[in-house]
């Protein structure tokens, strides 16, 4: 079958405590929204797509989740993510890594890198 089983779409109820200030953000960004689109949404409805697309922007927890390191369940302080490219093995020199070595990136001005494309 072409399409895929379909997930599940039950929606969970979620309960946070939230600082007065972040409230606060969040009732404005909900006035903004509503200035920008004509459309008064609550700041309810508008979180969960918010929170969407934090973690669909953020690089490095989309490469750690394809990788499988996203998956922490424990309890306690946050675990940091790591890019899985760039750690080294522990005692290992930086000479003997496995990253390929970069010429350092020279500085050009703006009329280098795109040549005017009118007549002089």
């Amino acid at each position: 079958m072409k399409l895929a089983r379909l997930p599940d779409r039950m929606p969970v109820k979620m309960s946070v405590v939230l600082t007065p200030g972040l409230a606060q953000r969040l009732r404005e960004y909900a006035d903004f929204y509503a200035e920008t689109y004509g459309t008064k949404e609550e700041v309810g409805e508008l979180i969960p797509f918010m929170l969407e697309a934090f973690l669909d922007g953020d690089a490095d927890f989309k490469r750690a989740s394809r990788a499988g390191g996203a998956k922490d369940t424990t309890i306690g302080a946050p675990r940091r993510l790591i890019n899985p490219s760039t750690q080294k093995e522990l005692g290992e020199s930086p000479s003997k890594s496995k990253e390929p070595s970069y010429p350092p990136a020279t500085r050009e001005e703006p009329s280098q890198r795109f040549p005017s494309s009118r007549p002089e």
